[in-house]
């Protein structure tokens, strides 16, 4: 079945970096985009922001960690817009260090929120928000090239991301049968502020300049820069159209051509 005319499409932590990127994308192709992130002052601002440039946006707080919040999104989205037609997971956290010093709190708390909370909504779309039913779906998960390879000092962040490719792998076989696609999109080194706070890790980690963790970062990267997140967007932004429909169950990198598979 072909996409409704103006699609509704949920995207999680979407106030900044990579989902705020996805919002505007998806915005100006006409769809009505729900945005959510855990900080209201953020989610009202970027709301008005969107509406400023014509893009149709509500949005709401929440916390993808907490079953009771996610249901409490769910309903609010079918209750203003209707029924969810394009999920996209962007909401996550990094989180890192020598592994025997990883307190237990960190190592949970990235879990929950990069790979527990893309569970948590993406089977609340699936029971309560209506994507099945249309015969149309997309669920879009913003994974990354860590979730295919292992991250110095980065093994809460790298497993969470695993668990996502593999998620997105296995759902989207069960899915195929009714129409929804689903895919992850795998970033690898993009400029935004959680970018930042990594450089800060590192060069605190290696006692040196956070230029100098960029310079080694860039020259990993065959294109020598960072992607950024309009270009992880346009990825996200094809992946709903019709000529991807028969894309699913797959792990697409954003990488300028690091080229882990």
């Amino acid at each position: 079945m072909s996409a409704p005319k103006h699609p509704v499409a949920l995207i999680t932590g979407a106030t900044r970096g990579i989902g705020l990127g996805v919002a505007r994308e998806l915005g100006r192709r006409g769809h009505r985009v729900f945005i959510c992130s855990r900080t209201a002052q953020e989610v009202k601002q970027t709301v008005e922001d969107l509406r400023a440039e014509g893009i149709e946006v509500e949005g709401a707080v929440a916390d993808v960690r907490k079953r009771a919040s996610v249901a409490a999104l769910v309903a609010t989205v079918v209750g203003q817009f209707g029924p969810v037609n394009i999920l996209v997971n962007n909401a996550g956290r990094g989180g890192g260090g020598p592994t025997a010093e990883i307190a237990d709190e960190l190592w949970y708390d990235v879990i929950d929120t990069n790979l527990n909370g893309v569970f948590l909504l993406t089977r609340e779309v699936l029971l309560n928000g209506g994507l099945v039913e249309a015969g149309y779906g997309r669920i879009i998960n913003i994974a990354s090239t860590a979730g295919k390879q292992g991250v110095l000092m980065g093994a809460p962040f790298s497993a969470s991301k695993h668990g996502v490719v593999g998620f997105t792998k296995a759902l989207g076989k069960e899915l195929a049968p009714v129409g929804v696609t689903v895919n992850a999109v795998c970033p690898g080194y993009v400029e935004t502020p959680m970018a930042e706070q990594v450089r800060q890790g590192y060069a605190a980690a290696w006692n040196t300049t956070e230029d100098f963790v960029q310079e080694q970062f860039e020259a990993k990267i065959p294109l020598g820069r960072y992607s950024t997140p309009e270009e992880v967007a346009g990825l996200v932004g094809y992946l709903t159209t019709e000529s991807a429909a028969s894309i699913t169950a797959q792990a697409i990198n954003v990488c300028g051509g690091m080229g882990y598979s």
